[in-house]
């Protein structure tokens, strides 16, 4: 099986890299549109500023080609805000819009930014990218920003107020969280998404 992961520059693609490799899957790190399309599952990694990582992208001209993806592909963190429509980070970036919502600064209350650390993540409906996970399993965050509770959220999270941990809309799966840093949880769920 062709497994992609999205070169956006970013710092974690070898992180990912090196859990999927652990769950005995060949995997390579590329910004080839002939790879990216012709892949059978497609990881979209990012870390860092949203206005950054889509300057990489437009640069590459790789947004056309992954909103036209019909495969499986999992937005990891920013990857996953990557997919609303504006970010409000640093005034209003413009996204890949595929589902039509904002990615803002989280409104943490009396907790500190960037949310940092080990959460809950609570769903209530089945949805295979939790196959095996418990509802209230712990997984590692670091982010100052989000996508709000929306009819695409398939999991919630909260630190201050509830946001969405995991999102997904047709083929496009997203979490906020890192599976690759989030120990056997983490694992399970890369797995079940390699095995949709």
């Amino acid at each position: 099986m062709s497994i992609v992961i999205i070169n956006t520059g970013c710092a974690n693609l070898f992180s990912v890299k090196i859990a999927i490799q652990r769950l005995g899957y060949q995997v390579l790190i590329s910004d080839n549109r002939k790879d990216i399309l012709t892949a059978k599952k497609i990881f979209l990694p990012g870390v860092g500023s949203s206005t950054s990582v889509m300057m990489m992208l437009r640069k590459k001209n790789l947004i056309e080609t992954i909103c036209q993806l019909k495969q499986p592909v999992l937005g990891i963190c920013l990857g996953m805000q990557l997919f609303s429509n504006i970010s409000l980070e640093n005034n209003r970036c413009k996204m890949l819009n595929i589902i039509p919502d904002l990615t803002v600064r989280l409104h943490s209350q009396k907790y500190s930014l960037p949310h940092i650390g080990w959460n809950n993540v609570y769903f209530h409906k089945y949805n295979i990218l939790f196959d095996g996970i418990d509802s209230g399993t712990r997984f590692y965050f670091l982010h100052s920003y989000c996508i709000y509770p929306t009819k695409y959220t398939i999991a919630l999270t909260k630190h201050g107020s509830f946001f969405s941990a995991a999102i997904k809309k047709n083929n496009f799966f997203g979490v906020q969280f890192h599976p690759e840093k989030s120990g056997i949880n983490g694992l399970q769920l890369l797995k079940n998404f390699l095995e949709i």
